[in-house]
């Protein structure tokens, strides 16, 4: 592992994104996420997806605050990944437009990850 804070890119972080990469569909994706994060790291992904989203609706940092539980000060950072970042944001956006994959419906997918969850931490 490399011990510049600033570089993330290495051998396991790409052994990590081939992984995902390679999972076969959102079941087997649900699966692996739940084995390898905590119920918190995975609220706080969501949550940062969530209000990325929102972002790019154009929502008001204190309605997204609101909305998410989010503070602004990571609503500002997550902003600036989204403007000025390397792109992703933006391309995952464009993707699951693309798909149809509405905010409604990750909303409610998050709701029935939440219930299927629950007491596993």
């Amino acid at each position: 592992m490399s011990t510049d804070p600033t570089e993330w890119r290495s051998a396991d972080t790409s052994d990590l994104l081939d992984t995902i990469l390679a999972l076969p569909d959102r079941a087997a994706a649900e699966r692996f996420f739940r084995d390898l994060c905590t119920l918190r790291e995975l609220h706080d992904l969501a949550q940062r997806w969530h209000v990325v989203r929102l972002l790019d609706e154009g929502r008001p940092y204190t309605e997204i605050s609101r909305l998410t539980g989010a503070s602004t000060a990571t609503i500002t950072r997550i902003a600036q990944w989204l403007h000025h970042g390397t792109g992703g944001y933006r391309e995952a956006l464009a993707r699951t437009t693309a798909t149809g994959r509405s905010a409604d419906a990750a909303d409610a997918d998050d709701a029935a990850g939440r219930s299927r969850t629950e007491g596993r931490g």
